[in-house]
C-alpha cells in the first residue's frame, strides 16, 4: 500500500487514516487477492456498489475508493481531493492506469 500526501493534507500524517489531499493505493497480488477484497466489501463501513468495466469484479465503496479485483490481483484506489467532494473519476483514471499494468 502507499499513500500519498498533497500540499494541503494535514500534518501529522496517519496512513491508516483517511484524509483530504491524499491518495491511497493498494496491490494485493496472489492467493490472498480474493480473501482482502471480499473482506474489504463485507466491512460494516463499506456500502458496496457494483461497478462494470473493471477487471473481473468491481465495487465502489459508498464514499470515494474503487475495489477491482483482476485474476490473482486486487486493486483499491481512494482519492480524496482538498477542498472538494470526492468523485470516482479519478479513481476510475488510476485503475485504468495500473490495472493495464496488472
Amino acid at each position: 500500500a502507499c499513500v500519498f500526501y498533497g500540499p494541503s493534507s494535514s500534518t501529522p500524517t496517519t496512513p491508516n487514516v483517511a484524509q483530504p489531499d491524499t491518495v491511497r493505493v493498494v496491490v494485493v497480488k496472489g492467493p490472498n487477492a480474493l480473501t482482502w477484497y471480499n473482506s474489504y466489501k463485507s466491512s460494516p463501513q463499506v456500502h458496496a456498489q457494483s461497478v462494470t468495466g473493471y477487471g473481473d469484479q468491481a465495487f465502489s465503496d459508498g464514499y470515494a475508493s474503487l475495489s477491482v479485483l483482476k485474476g490473482g490481483s486486487y486493486l483499491r484506489v481512494a482519492v480524496a481531493p482538498a477542498g472538494t467532494p470526492p468523485s470516482l473519476s479519478a479513481e476510475e483514471q488510476l485503475a485504468s492506469a495500473i490495472l493495464a499494468k496488472l
